[in-house]
């Protein structure tokens, strides 16, 4: 195993070859993250459910691990379908200015923030996949392109989105929401929800670095695995029905949520009886 030399505010962890499940778990989550499911969420709870990663270190580890297969993704899609391309320019940019801002803050925030940040997160996530199922996202329009005011509410919400997914809540639903209720096609979410994600990614991951706030094995398992996964469902399975996946997700997801509220709860009073204790 290498080690590598590390400073007393390196919390990133030991330079060692990912595990066999890591990498299995990157190339999982990302082969369904480019059928639309999304890698985040699936691969936040399986972090939380085998404490492979710290609960404080989980978004930064997910935004480095999965940087490069989303990037990866973002080529292919991008490629294939034709989006504005000022519409496309602008949201991707103001995902990026609102990841910059959000690992900025996530970075720094203690163990319980972050507990209760992602908890709420999931739950959200668990939503939009409940929603995705019971087909109740909007049906969208035509357009491919977003202009005047549209375009100004667009690029607000991809802001907000940007930022969002430094927490890990993932930029996949609510991105394809975005876009269907301003009008769009549906197919343009792809290359705008996967260019939003190759952009920001190293934006955020780089704070998060800096910061020390991921864990570098478990992040080295997401991209190496994760990029097979990406072109195997790109380009060998191109389309799957993933209802009944989606339902266990749901499961997965909205369990790990509970976990992570419940866990910053007894933290919380752990902390407040050893206060006490030493009043």
């Amino acid at each position: 195993m290498l080690v590598r030399r590390r400073s007393a505010h390196d919390t990133s962890g030991p330079l060692a070859f990912p595990t066999l499940f890591q990498l299995a778990l990157g190339c999982i989550t990302n082969f369904f993250d480019t059928l639309g499911i999304g890698s985040f969420a699936p691969t936040a709870s399986v972090f939380k459910f085998r404490k492979i990663v710290p609960d404080q270190q989980i978004p930064g580890t997910l935004n480095v691990g999965h940087t490069l297969p989303s990037i990866t993704e973002a080529l292919i899609f991008i490629a294939v379908v034709e989006v504005d391309p000022v519409t496309l320019s602008a949201m991707i940019a103001a995902a990026v200015a609102g990841a910059w801002l959000g690992a900025g803050v996530v970075a720094r925030w203690p163990r319980r923030t972050v507990q209760i940040g992602m908890g709420l997160a999931l739950l959200v996530a668990a939503s939009l996949f409940l929603m995705t199922n019971l087909n109740l996202f909007p049906a969208g329009g035509n357009s491919f392109d977003l202009q005047g005011n549209r375009l100004i509410v667009g690029v607000a919400g991809n802001f907000m989105l940007g930022a969002f997914m430094t927490l890990g809540i993932g930029l996949f639903g609510p991105c394809m929401i975005l876009v269907a209720l301003l009008g769009m096609n549906p197919k343009a979410a792809f290359p705008i929800m996967m260019g939003s994600c190759a952009f920001l990614m190293p934006v955020a991951s780089l704070r998060f670095v800096r910061a020390g706030g991921y864990r570098l094995q478990p992040a080295l398992g997401l991209t190496i695995g994760g990029i097979p996964g990406v072109l195997v469902a790109a380009y060998i399975v191109k389309s799957l029905d993933v209802v009944y996946v989606r339902w266990l997700v749901v499961v997965v997801v909205l369990y790990a949520a509970i976990t992570m509220l419940r866990s910053a709860y007894t933290e919380a009073l752990q902390k407040r009886a050893l206060e006490t204790a030493k009043a």
